[in-house]
């Protein structure tokens, strides 16, 4: 299993908090990448939800790793 920061941007906005089973239903049903999807039926799964891409991939980088002030523009 493997992400890049343009996999996971692609469930970034599924409905969090969700299960493994939603997660790819939300992916099949939005046109995700396969590699998506087989990242995602790889997970060792025991029912349990996920809150937010993190749980699924800790290394996202979040708004404030892009050193991109808003405010400034």
């Amino acid at each position: 299993m493997y992400w890049t920061l343009e996999l996971a941007s692609k469930i970034e906005d599924a409905p969090w908090p969700a299960t493994k089973e939603e997660l790819i239903d939300y992916s099949l049903r939005s046109g995700a990448p396969m590699e998506i999807i087989e990242n995602l039926q790889e997970i060792e799964d025991e029912g349990e939800q996920y809150d937010s891409i993190e749980d699924l991939w800790p290394d996202y980088p979040s708004k404030e790793d892009f050193f991109f002030h808003e405010d400034e523009y």
